[in-house]
Protein backbone atom coordinates (compact mmCIF):
# COMPACT_ATOMS: atom_id res chain seq x y z
CA UNK A 1 0.00 0.00 0.00
CA UNK A 2 0.79 3.62 -0.28
CA UNK A 3 3.20 4.42 2.65
CA UNK A 4 3.93 8.44 3.43
CA UNK A 5 6.28 9.73 5.82
CA UNK A 6 7.22 13.14 6.40
CA UNK A 7 10.30 14.76 7.93
CA UNK A 8 12.86 17.60 8.74
CA UNK A 9 10.66 19.42 11.39
CA UNK A 10 12.70 20.63 14.17
CA UNK A 11 12.64 23.60 16.89
CA UNK A 12 13.50 26.92 15.31
CA UNK A 13 13.77 30.80 16.51
CA UNK A 14 11.18 33.36 14.53
CA UNK A 15 12.40 34.16 10.90
CA UNK A 16 14.70 31.15 10.90
CA UNK A 17 14.11 28.29 7.80
CA UNK A 18 12.99 24.84 7.34
CA UNK A 19 12.46 22.47 4.69
CA UNK A 20 9.78 19.58 5.33
CA UNK A 21 10.21 16.41 3.06
CA UNK A 22 7.40 13.94 2.04
CA UNK A 23 8.88 10.82 1.15
CA UNK A 24 5.98 8.75 -0.91
CA UNK A 25 6.54 4.60 -1.54
CA UNK A 26 4.22 2.14 -2.73
CA UNK A 27 2.17 1.29 -6.12
CA UNK A 28 1.89 5.80 -6.89
CA UNK A 29 4.30 7.79 -8.87
CA UNK A 30 4.47 10.84 -7.15
CA UNK A 31 4.37 12.64 -10.43
CA UNK A 32 0.53 12.03 -10.97
CA UNK A 33 -0.92 12.95 -8.07
CA UNK A 34 -1.51 16.34 -5.94
CA UNK A 35 -0.05 16.77 -3.08
CA UNK A 36 -0.80 18.71 -0.28
CA UNK A 37 0.73 20.42 3.20
CA UNK A 38 -1.97 20.58 6.39
CA UNK A 39 -1.09 21.33 9.62
CA UNK A 40 -2.56 20.77 13.53
CA UNK A 41 -1.21 23.50 15.70
CA UNK A 42 -1.42 22.67 19.44
CA UNK A 43 -5.46 22.31 20.81
CA UNK A 44 -6.54 23.07 16.95
CA UNK A 45 -8.53 21.54 14.46
CA UNK A 46 -6.22 20.48 11.16
CA UNK A 47 -6.11 23.08 8.54
CA UNK A 48 -4.39 23.49 4.76
CA UNK A 49 -1.28 24.90 4.25
CA UNK A 50 0.04 24.32 1.13
CA UNK A 51 -1.28 22.31 -2.51
CA UNK A 52 0.16 21.77 -5.87
CA UNK A 53 -1.32 19.64 -8.71
CA UNK A 54 0.39 17.64 -10.96
CA UNK A 55 -0.19 20.01 -13.39
CA UNK A 56 -3.28 20.58 -16.07
CA UNK A 57 -4.27 21.00 -19.15
CA UNK A 58 -5.29 24.78 -18.77
CA UNK A 59 -1.94 25.33 -16.44
CA UNK A 60 0.48 23.68 -18.66
CA UNK A 61 1.99 22.39 -15.26
CA UNK A 62 1.44 22.27 -11.59
CA UNK A 63 -0.78 24.96 -10.15
CA UNK A 64 -0.05 25.48 -6.41
CA UNK A 65 -1.99 27.09 -3.73
CA UNK A 66 -1.05 28.59 -0.17
CA UNK A 67 -3.54 29.86 2.90
CA UNK A 68 -2.70 33.57 3.02
CA UNK A 69 -1.22 33.54 6.36
CA UNK A 70 2.22 31.79 4.50
CA UNK A 71 1.52 33.19 1.51
CA UNK A 72 5.45 34.97 0.57
CA UNK A 73 6.72 32.33 3.06
CA UNK A 74 6.40 28.85 2.24
CA UNK A 75 6.76 27.38 -0.99
CA UNK A 76 5.44 23.70 -2.17
CA UNK A 77 7.72 21.44 -4.42
CA UNK A 78 7.97 17.72 -5.84
CA UNK A 79 10.69 15.86 -7.02
CA UNK A 80 8.93 13.22 -8.98
CA UNK A 81 12.19 11.25 -9.73
CA UNK A 82 12.69 10.74 -5.98
CA UNK A 83 8.87 10.26 -5.30
CA UNK A 84 9.46 13.32 -2.89
CA UNK A 85 7.79 16.54 -1.86
CA UNK A 86 8.67 19.34 -0.28
CA UNK A 87 7.71 22.31 2.09
CA UNK A 88 9.90 25.18 2.14
CA UNK A 89 9.03 27.41 5.36
CA UNK A 90 11.13 30.49 5.11
CA UNK A 91 10.54 33.28 8.49
CA UNK A 92 8.84 30.94 10.22
CA UNK A 93 6.67 32.62 12.94
CA UNK A 94 5.41 31.61 16.37
CA UNK A 95 2.11 30.63 14.79
CA UNK A 96 3.41 28.80 12.37
CA UNK A 97 3.90 25.64 15.41
CA UNK A 98 2.40 22.95 14.39
CA UNK A 99 2.71 19.46 13.72
CA UNK A 100 2.50 19.36 9.58
CA UNK A 101 1.21 15.75 7.63
CA UNK A 102 1.98 15.50 4.51
CA UNK A 103 -1.22 14.15 2.14
CA UNK A 104 -1.26 12.48 -1.25
CA UNK A 105 -4.56 12.02 -3.53
CA UNK A 106 -4.73 8.82 -5.66
CA UNK A 107 -8.06 8.73 -8.34
CA UNK A 108 -9.03 6.03 -10.02
CA UNK A 109 -12.77 5.52 -12.02
CA UNK A 110 -14.53 4.73 -9.23
CA UNK A 111 -13.32 6.42 -6.13
CA UNK A 112 -10.71 9.49 -4.60
CA UNK A 113 -8.05 8.12 -1.51
CA UNK A 114 -6.21 10.37 0.34
CA UNK A 115 -3.09 8.99 1.91
CA UNK A 116 -1.74 10.71 5.01
CA UNK A 117 1.50 10.37 7.06
CA UNK A 118 2.24 10.51 10.66
CA UNK A 119 3.74 14.32 10.61
CA UNK A 120 6.08 16.24 12.08
CA UNK A 121 6.78 18.79 14.81
CA UNK A 122 7.50 22.30 13.72
CA UNK A 123 8.26 24.47 16.54
CA UNK A 124 9.03 28.24 16.58
CA UNK A 125 9.94 29.67 19.62
CA UNK A 126 11.76 32.43 21.04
Amino acid sequence: QVQVVESGGGLVQPGESLRLSCVVSGIIFIGAHPVAWYRQPPGKQRELVAAITSGTITSGGAVTHYIDSVKGRFTISRDNAKNTGYLQMNNLKLEDTAVYYCQIEVADALSVKDYWGHGTQVTVSS
